[in-house]
């Protein structure tokens, strides 16, 4: 970890200045500005993807630890991010999901962990490859939808200023929220399937409790969309499901790991 160690100070930095910016912008301290925002947050996810190289590299297999795992998880919702936003209008997620990603690299520098595993087969890297993904969209999908409510009690109350100002438009904020909903349902999709086809033995204990919580977490989703789309579910209704079903696959993603960091 050594050699990664000015890698994981730049990421730092950077992931916090970006976020730290967009947060001003959000209370309109300082002018909305997605470009160096952008810049900052890539060069950071940049560097983070040294640190996470050098944190799950081992010599006998990959690292998957607590820490590992959710720096590997957070390195990739900040690069999805970054290049979502280069073609949608979802930079405002930054000031939330950057400085997450920060503190991800400040605990895999800190407190490293020690759960080496090998013997990957092609299944199983889909399988952990397509978790990852969902857990990183629908991660965006709950910060998008905090901004949401925070955008709807403010026109609600008529506000018409500050965060209003710098959020797109109510109808397209609730489209963006439904469309990483549903790429991160599709990736959950896969994910759960892969599991089942390539993991053996999905219900053995220590993997229990993830495999339920991602399944009640994908009933969940699964639901809210069905409810989107034929019965116009939306506003306070659509946070609070998203937010559910995003903790409901935190549970599963973090707490499996810390479950089995415990066992083991």
């Amino acid at each position: 970890m050594i050699p990664a160690l000015p890698f994981a100070l730049a990421a730092t930095v950077l992931y916090f200045s970006a976020g730290l910016w967009q947060a001003m912008a959000l209370a309109r301290r300082v002018a909305l500005r997605p470009h160096p925002i952008q810049f900052l947050g890539g060069l950071g996810a940049v560097s983070h993807a040294v640190v996470v190289y050098f944190s799950i590299n081992a010599t006998h297999g990959v690292n998957l630890g607590l820490s590992e795992s959710a720096s590997l998880a957070c390195w990739m919702m900040a690069a999805l991010l970054i290049v979502i936003s280069l073609f949608k209008p979802i930079i405002a997620a930054a000031a939330v999901l950057l400085p997450v990603a920060g503190l991800s690299v400040m605990a895999v520098v800190s407190l490293p962990g020690n759960m080496i595993e090998s013997g990957f087969t092609p299944g199983i890297l889909v399988h952990i490859a397509t978790s990852i993904l969902a857990y990183a969209l629908l991660s965006i999908a709950a910060v998008l939808s905090i901004l949401l409510a925070f955008q709807q009690h403010a026109l609600k109350k008529h506000h018409l200023r500050g965060i209003v100002q710098v959020l797109p438009p109510l109808v397209r904020m609730e489209r963006l929220l439904f469309e990483a909903i549903g790429w991160g349902m599709f990736f959950l999709s896969l994910a759960i399937v892969s599991g089942f086809l390539f993991v053996d033995n999905l219900f053995a204990q220590h993997l229990i409790h993830k495999t339920v919580l991602s399944l009640m977490a994908w009933v969940l989703f699964g639901v809210l969309l069905w409810g989107h789309h034929q019965k116009g579910w939306r506003g306070q209704r659509a946070v609070r499901w998203t937010l559910a079903g995003s903790a409901l696959l935190l549970m599963a993603y973090l707490g499996s790991k810390l479950a089995m960091t415990l066992i083991y």
